[in-house]
């Protein structure tokens, strides 16, 4: 089997809201395929119904080889599943969740206990084995919710916005142990709100109001959707000065990117003398103006703004 998953005008409705519009995509075995979209525009109402969880209204979808529709609990005991809100038992110890969630899987004495080990050892759990979950920092709870997941040695692990909260060097660790799961044949399905993390995705759908409106390698979009040089400026009340920035004849795009402005040009066309006069003249304080590489932030924002844009016409 070549795909782990494979999708084909997937749907799901509630009543006269489609939260998911006719969805297609297939993720093959091993990969780590990222699923990207704002809040509400269909991330987790797919992931649910790619883990059996909420019947399709339509459409096909195969998981490891089954049918959703069909054979939903043999899709649940295909996978792993890690929701976007803390579900392990905080009043228990990390072994006691561990032990509870594998006699959920089916595992039972010495199995149970070689798979216990397993994970633990994997995510690097072995100091934390007796502590109370409530009481341990975000990031090892989340590695605590990741060794529930896999315990059972899953075909195929879905991570539901797993970072969540957590801080950078937890989310890195975490990062690290998905790059492992992936090398060693586990088919990756994760959704994040992290741009930085979606980098580490083989290859990226964006969901944009219940539609998958793009789907390909990190490179590839950025190719698509930010063609064009981008100067990336540093300094203060930046922000006044944006639409006389996206007047100038030869600039594509202009956006917030943190506390900087990131400027799109036309292939050749980049001219930071200009941009910075153009900012100084509205009263901006600039500081550095500098050539900056594309990334999936500026993807993002220029996928969704082009479905604010199409739904306004």
């Amino acid at each position: 089997m070549r795909n782990a998953i494979e999708v084909q005008d997937l749907r799901k409705q509630f009543g006269d809201f489609v939260a998911v519009r006719d969805v297609s995509f297939e993720v093959e075995r091993g990969e780590i395929f990222g699923y990207l979209g704002a809040n509400g525009a269909g991330k987790s109402t797919t992931i649910r119904m790619l883990c059996g969880l909420l019947p399709p209204s339509a459409g096909v979808a195969r998981v490891a080889g089954h049918d959703v529709g069909r054979a939903p609990q043999q899709v649940k005991a295909s996978i792993g599943y890690m929701s976007q809100k803390f579900s392990l038992y905080l009043d228990l110890n990390a072994l006691h969740n561990l032990e509870f969630f594998g006699g959920i899987y089916g595992l039972r004495g010495k199995a149970l206990t070689r798979a216990i080990d397993a994970a633990v050892e994997k995510t690097g759990l072995a100091p934390h084995r007796d502590a109370v979950t409530g009481s341990l920092p975000g990031g090892i709870r989340q590695r605590l919710a990741l060794a529930c997941a896999i315990l059972h040695d899953p075909f195929i692990v879905f991570l539901d916005e797993p970072t969540a909260g957590v801080d950078p060097a937890s989310r890195r660790d975490f990062w690290r142990l998905i790059r492992g799961m992936a090398a060693s044949g586990t088919t990756v399905f994760v959704t994040t709100h992290y741009m930085d993390e979606a980098e580490y995705c083989a290859r990226i759908g964006l969901m944009v109001d219940g539609a998958l409106v793009a789907l390909d390698a990190p490179d590839a979009l950025k190719e698509r959707f930010v063609p064009g040089e981008t100067l990336g400026v540093e300094g203060r009340g930046l922000h006044a000065g944006l639409e006389a920035v996206r007047a100038l004849p030869s600039v594509v795009a202009a956006a917030p990117f943190g506390a900087r402005l990131h400027v799109r040009f036309r292939e050749g066309a980049a001219d930071a003398a200009r941009l910075r006069a153009t900012l100084e003249r509205v009263g901006a304080k600039v500081e550095r103006v500098e050539p900056v590489e594309a990334s999936l932030e500026d993807v993002f924002l220029e996928v969704v703004g082009q479905g604010d844009r199409g739904e306004a016409a």
